[in-house]
């Protein structure tokens, strides 16, 4: 490898590292992003400058298809289904370092060595274990397949079988480099990847996309390391370090760990996903006397959640709000770790709403504040207000940290249903005396509000 590309390949690591500097902060998101894709596209480029290389063509078109499809994907992609994507990008990135691992795997030999034999072997499963479980969540969170955990009998014995399987393959590999042996690893780790996440459920989903996001980055990892290419090995370095650290912050965002996320549903303490609507009476009120409430409320605060963005609601409550702080309320927004399908989701859904960042309070800043807070506007959350986080040990949610809505003088749902959030447990908070529910598609009832708001 010339110094030159070398050298290239330096600077394309050093961008990526950059990058992730850049999208730890709103205001230079962005410019990390395109920091980072600028640089992937140099690193892609560099082989065809340097390298006499064959099937060009096939290459090119398999570039320009890639680029086709990820394009029309980012732009059609609807902001509620991100998660999915992430899913589907992070599945493709794994099954490619498998697939890559098993073209090198058929040039090597007794000579080569035993460390590069080992990284070849962890590439194809764990690179397998990521696409299939990958897929496997794609399709939960799309709704082609149950979010609810699905056992059967033995599922417990077959995954361990799965897991021995994969080790004694990988053994036989590393003793016998085998694209035979190879292919079979992989599928054993295709496997292993579905039992891994099938008993998986519900708000626990997106946990695990980021624990396999983790996975991915480590197989191009090892990857790299086979192919002596420094790029792979820096860039599958930093998305295992950085989804393993998210993988943990969630986690503690829920109160659990990654152990009772994976298999908790094996002795039922899994997030068992979507329950039957409730018919206990609740207090409910129409939009004209939520205006008013709002009207002389001094502080209120909003917590934003997933059916804000299922609704596309975003721009109207951000009208809402700027109308409460014309009038001298103290309006901020809420942000729970969790809140959404994946971390940052509210954040990201706001600031396409051009909500000022300023606005936007983490839970552990904003928690103590409720107990002065007038009026509690609660938007599509439901599992991150929920108390039962604190009072009833067996709940799938026990122990998550939540948002302490609950201790407001006031708190407005605006509920399309009385079904309940992603966890499948009722919301005691729903049936307090202080709670008001607002029913109807958040856009449409927001709207409404922001008339009668402005009416009074």
């Amino acid at each position: 490898m010339p110094t030159w590309v070398q050298l290239v390949y330096l600077g394309c690591a050093v961008c990526f590292i950059l990058a992730l500097k850049g999208l730890s902060g709103p205001r230079t998101a962005r410019l990390g992003n395109l920091v980072g894709a600028g640089a992937a596209v140099v690193a892609v480029s560099v082989p065809f400058i340097y390298l006499d290389l064959d099937h060009v063509p096939l290459m090119l078109a398999a570039i320009a298809l890639g680029s086709v499809v990820g394009l029309i994907g980012a732009q059609r992609v609807q902001m509620t289904q991100m998660p999915q994507m992430v899913a589907l990008f992070n599945g493709v990135g794994g099954g490619a370092a498998a697939l890559v691992a098993l073209l090198e795997l058929q040039h090597m030999g007794a000579a080569t060595p035993a460390f590069d034999l080992v990284a070849t072997a962890f590439t194809v499963v764990v690179g397998s274990v990521s696409f299939s479980g990958s897929a496997i969540t794609f399709a939960k969170l799309q709704e082609l397949m149950t979010s609810r955990p699905v056992l059967f009998p033995g599922l417990p014995v077959a995954f361990g079988g799965a897991l021995l399987a994969a080790v004694a393959l990988s053994v036989l590999v590393v003793l016998d480099a085998s694209l035979a042996l190879g292919v079979l690893l992989g599928l054993v780790g295709l496997g292993l990847g579905v039992l891994l996440v099938l008993p998986v459920g519900g708000a626990d989903v997106p946990i695990v996309i980021s624990l396999l996001n983790a996975f991915t980055g480590l197989s191009v990892a090892a990857g790299g390391y086979v192919l002596g290419n420094v790029v792979l090995l820096v860039a599958g370095t930093l998305v295992g370090a950085a989804g393993t650290f998210l993988t943990l912050l969630m986690a503690g965002a829920m109160g659990r760990s990654v152990a009772n996320i994976l298999f908790g549903a094996l002795r039922g303490g899994s997030t068992l996903g979507a329950g039957e609507a409730s018919d206990r009476p609740v207090r409910s009120a129409g939009p004209a006397d939520i205006a008013i409430l709002l009207a002389y409320a001094e502080r209120v605060i909003v917590v934003p959640g997933y059916g804000l963005a299922v609704a596309q609601a975003q721009h109207t409550l951000r009208e809402l709000v700027e109308v409460l702080l014309a009038r001298g309320t103290k309006v901020d927004y809420a942000i729970h770790p969790v809140a959404g399908r994946m971390p940052g989701h509210m954040n990201v859904l706001l600031a396409e709403a051009q909500v000022p960042y300023e606005q936007l309070a983490e839970m552990d800043d904003i928690n103590g504040d409720f107990k002065q807070t007038d009026v509690v506007l609660v938007v599509g959350a439901n599992d991150v207000v929920n108390p039962a986080a604190r009072t009833t040990p067996s709940a799938p949610i026990y122990g998550m940290p939540i948002l302490d809505v609950d201790q407001a003088r006031q708190v407005v749902f605006l509920k399309r249903s009385m079904r309940p959030g992603f966890a499948g447990i009722e919301n005691e908070l729903l049936f307090d005396p202080r709670t008001t529910l607002l029913f109807g598609d958040a856009k449409d009832t927001l709207g409404k509000l922001l008339a009668a708001l402005k009416a009074v």
